[in-house]
């Protein structure tokens, strides 16, 4: 089964799965090997990999070590064309639809179809959305795009359906690496019920409390990061939480 019609049959049964994101410039092999194999017994569902900048050429590496560990799905999350890597099972074909930078809307992705279209890759369209949280992140810099305030969710709602009505296949709403503060409960609410295609959330999501919350509040895949680095434990507890909602919803 294609990774993208797994997602849709998980959101239709309301079915809630949890994403480990890896930046390949933050860890060393050995805690790649060991993320995957935690993440393996944790029952996570996918692992998303990338960063907002790589400068390390880890890429291949990264994914090769992951997929020698666990048979999780890696899907590449780019944060420009650079980051291409056939080694993966799919890629996130990212449109940051929150901005107002053509580089981000169609440009890059201009310059990455031809790549694309020859790869194996299973290419996922994602209407890709910042939310203010608190400081300015990584993204947010090396996009120069502004977010949409947190508190203004008719922003972030009419944002989300013309993505959807644009043909795009996800939403993912993101505070940033390293956020100070979560995509709120409500916003993740009301998007959901806004659109029909799948949501996924990630961003400042450092405890399984806040990981349940955002899977509870509408979203499909509720993505980890910053959390687990420096304490690969939590894989296990944020795995259970997000996965419970599944009984909620």
């Amino acid at each position: 089964m294609e990774i993208y019609q797994q997602i849709l049959n998980h959101s239709n049964q309301g079915k809630k799965q949890i994403a480990v994101l890896i930046d390949p410039d933050k860890l060393l092999n050995r805690d790649v090997e060991r993320i995957a194999q935690d993440a393996s017994k944790s029952g996570v569902d996918y692992f998303f990999v990338g960063g907002s900048l790589l400068v390390n050429n880890e890429l291949d590496l990264c994914i090769k070590t992951l997929k020698a560990n666990s048979e999780i799905p890696v899907i590449l999350f780019p944060g420009n064309t650079m980051q291409m890597s056939w080694r993966a099972d799919a890629i996130l074909f990212l449109s940051l639809i929150s901005g107002r930078n053509a580089e981000m809307l169609i440009g890059r992705h201009v310059i990455a179809a031809p790549y694309l279209k020859l790869s194996p890759l299973e290419v996922i369209s994602c209407g890709y959305m910042l939310v203010e949280s608190g400081k300015t992140t990584a993204v947010e810099y090396m996009s120069n795009t502004m977010p949409i305030p947190s508190d203004k969710m008719d922003i972030a709602i009419c944002t989300a359906m013309a993505g959807e009505m644009l043909g795009l296949k996800l939403i993912y709403l993101e505070a940033g690496s390293g956020a100070q503060q979560s995509i709120p409960a409500n916003m993740i609410e009301q998007v959901k019920q806004s659109i029909q295609i799948p949501l996924i959330t990630g961003g400042g999501l450092r405890t399984p409390e806040k990981a349940k919350e955002a899977a509870v509040s509408g979203s499909d895949i509720v993505v980890i990061g910053t959390a687990f680095e420096k304490n690969s434990g939590l894989i296990a507890e944020m795995a259970d939480a997000v996965h419970s909602a599944s009984r909620i919803s």
